[in-house]
């Protein structure tokens, strides 16, 4: 048995998706524990691609079972046009492969609402979210007026719960000048889902600590990187959720004394979606646009382009420190081919002074200089490597260098984003096969 939490170590769009495909080939159990459908795993196989925003990213793969932990906010609506996706490429979902978690938190149609005016109220002050609802959700979760899943089961306590919960919103929604909701409205809403969305529920703790005792892998998939978490993001540009490894136990009900490793995924370069700091970004930049273009640097789930800049070696130590990180992969080595000449920051400089660390202030952190190693480039092309001493000394030298700043040793580099492209140096599973 082997536990092991896949995150993210940047702002999101690492490329956790693949690595968490390839993972899950040793895994029996594959969950997501925090986010919604504000998150994008893209997976490619054989030219294929998945993009998936809440199923974990296993569900692409025979003979695994998929989780969703009560940590993610679900929209059901959501998961039944996803499900629907993968059913017409060919990956059937059913309640033998997926499970979610009975006390998870619903969004529902004014959730969005909330979102998108509140976005739309804040104008060039707003925090830049997907608009699927996601805050308000975790709002009601932590205010305790959320629905949960489990009470679809009580028609007489759904009501009473909608009644306080609209209590909130009503007035929210009086306040931007939108008509109120009455209660069976979202019933009638409800009523039309619960019985796709109910045939999924189990309490996912049972089920994990059965897994556990059987001794079977378990893998942990999170959504956003770590430096959208709530608590150690750049806030208030982050997500509402803890995005962190610690919150694989929280967001499921597993003890945290049972993760065996954890992993964090970082692309060799820096990207951001949406609004807030961002210090090695390359801003009207033909590098920039070199690492956007031949990146493919869109958000999976909204389209819109992502922000593009040097690698952060000091934001990469910071988020190994908070999340345990215990090996590290490197995605998209080889949008870097060609490149001749690479920079990786070491540090920032604030009011004359180095900092090893990005400041938590928002205020602080617009005014730090990024502090620049410079690397040598490489001309020979390393798409396609999936072995390490194929791969050009300077790219070599480029990921050792990553290593002893991070302070964090390489397990996996990937190559492009096909499955097999992968250079496995240390995959955690290993030490369970025979």
């Amino acid at each position: 048995m082997t536990n092991v939490v896949v995150i993210g170590c940047q702002w999101g769009d690492e490329g956790k998706g693949k690595l968490v495909d390839y993972l899950s080939g040793k895994a029996d159990v594959i969950v997501r524990f925090q986010g919604g459908n504000n998150a994008g795993h893209t997976i490619v196989i054989d030219e294929k691609v998945f993009k998936l925003s809440l199923l974990p990213s296993g569900i692409i793969r025979e003979g695994k079972i998929s989780v969703i932990g009560n940590g993610v906010v679900l929209d059901p609506w959501a998961l039944r046009t996803e499900i629907d996706t993968l059913s017409e490429l060919g990956i059937n979902v059913t309640r033998s492969n997926l499970i979610v978690a009975e006390n998870v938190p619903l969004i529902l149609s004014f959730h969005k609402t909330l979102d998108l005016l509140r976005e739309k109220k804040a104008g060039s002050k707003k925090i830049g979210t997907t608009g699927r609802g996601i805050g308000p959700a975790y709002e009601d979760k932590v205010g305790r007026r959320a629905i949960r899943l489990s009470d679809l089961d009580r028609p007489r306590y759904l009501h009473s719960r909608l009644e306080r919960c609209l209590e909130h919103h009503n007035i929210l929604r009086n306040g931007y000048g939108e008509p109120i909701i009455e209660v069976e409205d979202i019933e009638k809403e409800l009523a039309d889902i619960s019985p796709f969305i109910k045939q999924f529920s189990a309490p996912v703790w049972e089920v994990l600590d059965e897994k556990n005792r059987e001794g079977k892998n378990i893998l942990f998939e999170g959504a956003q990187g770590s430096f959208l978490d709530v608590d150690f993001g750049t806030y208030p540009f982050v997500t509402s959720s803890n995005t962190l490894a610690g919150a694989a136990s929280l967001g499921t009900g597993v003890s945290a004394r049972k993760i065996d490793f954890v992993l964090g995924v970082v692309k060799a370069y820096t990207t951001r979606v949406g609004e807030g700091p961002f210090p090695t970004e390359l801003k009207h930049d033909q590098i920039g646009l070199h690492l956007e273009t031949v990146g493919h640097e869109k958000g999976t789930v909204t389209g819109r382009n992502r922000r593009c800049g040097w690698f952060d070696a000091a934001l990469v130590k910071q988020s190994c420190i908070v999340n345990g990180v215990e090996g590290i992969a490197i995605t998209k080595l080889d949008v870097l081919d060609g490149l001749k000449e690479l920079k990786i920051c070491t540090g920032y400089e604030m009011n004359g002074k180095l900092r090893p660390y990005l400041p938590s202030s928002i205020n602080s952190s617009e005014i730090v200089k990024p502090v620049y190693e410079k690397i040598e480039g490489w001309t020979e092309p390393t798409r396609g490597i999936n072995s390490l001493k194929e791969l050009p000394r300077k790219a070599l030298a480029y990921l050792k260098r990553i290593e002893e700043l991070v302070g964090c040793p390489i397990s996996f580099v990937s190559t492009s984003p096909e499955r097999e492209d992968l250079v496995d140096l240390n995959d955690p599973f290993k030490k369970n096969e025979k």
